[in-house]
């Protein structure tokens, strides 16, 4: 099954401090969008300006602040308690002992755009992709990386529209990749998706699991960008938030 796709509007803002969040439940996920140009740098307290003057640690330790307070609000404890361990191809996720397996996320990053994904257990991968940028040599990309008739769906389109279509089938597929936890180093070809974007977003195919367990899902928190939720579930319900 496949999800709807969120536009902007489609995302609740939500303002700090934060309270205790409501767990998402069955097939929900909830997708937090943030926008670090805007929101308030917490190693400094003189201007949310300074965000975009950071150094590459400093965006790193905003990063795990924020995320470790939205996943201590939907465990019901503070943000600096919060355990966050690492799999083998560097995977963060939640200590079991501290989630009991009821949430789980998966995050990621474009400038100062941060996309955090929860699920209500079940593996999770996200993407954060510019919609407009230059994508390189999409065909060139695509044959060294995608499957074939993923390869062959990208032939009939051209110029911005080839551009486009390709970010939004990367991001699909680098989503699902997260999501399994394997790295993306050979992994990319071994399974298509839908890449005709007037059609729900689906995984068609997968050499090494059942396409039919997987769910995905495309939003657009805000104008130029696009993300990709992929979720190892029958079904995908996304609500949007953003943390202003």
């Amino acid at each position: 099954m496949s999800g709807k796709i969120l536009g902007p509007d489609s995302f609740s803002s939500r303002s700090l401090p934060l309270r205790q969040l409501e767990k998402p439940v069955n097939d929900e996920v909830h997708l937090w969008y943030l926008n670090f140009d805007v929101l308030s740098n917490p190693l400094r307290q003189d201007s949310k300006a300074a965000a975009r003057k950071m150094s590459s640690s400093q965006q790193r330790a905003v990063r795990r602040f924020y995320l470790r307070l939205l996943l201590g609000a939907y465990l019901g404890i503070p943000g600096k308690d919060v355990h966050i361990e690492r799999r083998i191809k560097g995977k963060p996720e939640l200590d079991k002992a501290q989630s009991k397996g009821t949430i789980e996320f998966n995050v990621s990053r474009s400038g100062g755009n941060y996309l955090i994904g929860i699920s209500s257990g079940a593996a999770i991968g996200v993407d954060l992709e510019d919609a407009i940028r230059e994508s390189g040599k999409p065909r060139a990309l695509a044959k060294r990386y995608f499957s074939q008739s993923e390869i062959e769906a990208l032939a009939v389109y051209k110029n911005e529209e080839l551009h486009r279509n390709f970010i939004r089938t990367w991001a699909c597929k680098e989503a699902i990749v997260k999501a399994n936890g394997l790295g993306i180093a050979n992994q990319l070809c071994r399974f298509s998706v839908e890449v005709d974007p007037g059609k729900e977003p689906a995984v068609l195919r997968m050499m090494d699991d059942d396409p039919d367990d997987w769910s995905l899902a495309i939003a657009k928190p805000m104008e130029n960008t696009i993300a990709a939720v992929a979720v190892k579930q029958k079904g995908i319900n996304l609500v949007g938030f953003t943390l202003s």
